[in-house]
């Protein structure tokens, strides 16, 4: 007997660790089947076997993301898995600091194909699905996006694009039964935070700006709004950006 289809599927780029496998976490709790999206192949896997030894149904494609046709083939598999989706989360990104007149090229158009172009081109796949399924997609932004952050300027530039993007479906989409929305985090202890510093010469008090005065949030407290706004107890929220960023950008 062929197993009954789950009630939701979603797609989750940036998956093998981070913010992105919070999220998964947040949503295999809610009965969400799972298709995890990540270059990193072997972090790719064990956060699959983890996350299946605790009972969630979940996949693993293995991609880099910043080539369009990956991104394609990424929902491709979605519905070839599930026969549906229901939601797409783009939460991978990249963040590098580094003084403006310091960026290498290939470091720019990098941040730009991950962090802004590669949502757009997953959004492009998918929205035909979430139309059928009355689906949505949630963005994750930054509080670079709302707020100028020094040295991780290509960041903040690939931010405020998705940003655009978001409210842009939404108003394309208005009259449709999808719904679009981001949440734009502030600083977190994962991985893309402590993997990078920034330049040795760097005024701090300029990174202070943006630091905030209470502690970085986990990534499971992001993971939590996230998985409420891609849930059905959201329903009414359309177009919207909901910080969390304990703050910062509040004034």
């Amino acid at each position: 007997m062929t197993e009954p289809a789950p009630l939701r599927v979603a797609l989750i780029t940036g998956a093998a660790r981070g913010l992105g496998r919070a999220i998964a976490e947040a949503l295999a709790a809610q009965g969400v089947a799972l298709v995890l999206v990540d270059i990193l192949a072997d972090r790719l896997e064990t956060t699959r076997a983890e996350l299946a030894t605790q009972g969630a149904n979940c996949t693993a494609f293995t991609t880099d993301i910043a080539i369009k046709a990956n991104c394609t083939a990424a929902v491709a598999y979605a519905i070839a898995t599930y026969g549906q989706l229901d939601i797409l989360i783009n939460a991978a990104g990249l963040m590098r600091f580094n003084h403006a007149t310091d960026v290498p090229e290939d470091e720019f158009w990098r941040i730009m194909q991950v962090n802004a172009a590669a949502p757009f081109f997953l959004a492009q796949a998918a929205i035909p699905h979430l139309l059928a399924s009355a689906g949505n997609i949630v963005n994750v932004l930054s509080q670079s996006a709302l707020m100028g952050t020094a040295y991780i300027v290509p960041y903040s530039m690939s931010k405020a694009a998705l940003l655009q993007l978001t409210k842009s479906l939404a108003v394309e989409y208005a009259e449709q039964n999808i719904r679009i929305n981001a949440v734009a985090p502030g600083a977190m202890m994962t991985e893309i935070s402590t993997g990078t510093r920034p330049p040795a010469d760097a005024d701090y008090a300029k990174i202070k700006r943006y630091s905030g005065t209470r502690p970085p949030a986990e990534a499971a407290q992001v993971a939590a709004v996230v998985a409420f706004i891609s849930s059905p107890a959201a329903s009414a929220v359309h177009g919207a950006i909901w910080p969390a960023d304990c703050g910062v950008t509040a004034g």
